[in-house]
């Protein structure tokens, strides 16, 4: 992040930022405090030390138990941001992408209606589910994205995926040290947000 950038954004407003997320947010496997959503925290406390993050994420959550949540933590919490990274438990789980997409649209409504600002994080699926399934549930992050005039993460997991060396045993979870390189990949959509 250029000096420029740094200085606009240590003299913005504070935000309060709501993560819902699945075990991808919720540092399953790791230490506490090692997952990327503990990076950002203490990212934004060196610029913005009144800025604060609710990790609300879930292992093994999905985007229907993500829509049944939502309400109350956002009428609760009121944030300020809130970052949607949900999707990849409803493919392991076979449900049909027109049920995740009503279900990601509830939330960004639930979302817009607290007066919130919405990140969405993409997430791609392995590709043994078939290359049709597995492209239609890529593009529908960026399709909800453009209609929903929200901002995206396209892949949660750029620059990573693709390493072993980067993950835990069960080839799912990223290990700790590809937590800051999530960050990396979420830090650049997340800053525009912070300085609304």
């Amino acid at each position: 992040m250029c000096n420029s950038m740094s200085f606009a954004y240590a003299h913005s407003a504070s935000k309060s930022i709501l993560v819902l997320g699945d075990s991808l947010s919720a540092e399953y496997g790791l230490v506490r405090g090692q997952g990327w959503v503990s990076l950002m925290e203490k990212k934004l406390a060196d610029s913005n030390p009144n800025s604060t993050v609710i990790n609300a994420s879930i292992s093994g959550e999905t985007t229907s138990g993500g829509k049944t949540r939502l309400p109350a933590l956002v009428n609760k919490l009121k944030p300020d941001i809130v970052i949607i990274e949900l999707g990849g438990n409803d493919a392991l789980r076979g449900l049909s992408l027109a049920a995740s997409e009503e279900n990601f649209l509830a939330m960004i409504s639930t979302a817009k209606k607290a007066n919130a600002e919405v990140l969405l994080i993409g997430m791609k699926i392995p590709p043994n589910y078939g290359r049709e399934y597995t492209q239609n549930f890529f593009s529908l992050y960026a399709k909800l994205s453009k209609e929903q005039k929200v901002r995206l993460v396209p892949f949660l997991l750029e620059g990573i995926a693709e390493r072993d060396d980067l993950f835990q045993a069960d080839r799912i979870h990223p290990v700790a040290s590809a937590h800051p390189l999530i960050l990396n990949n979420v830090w650049p959509q997340l800053v525009p947000l912070l300085m609304k």
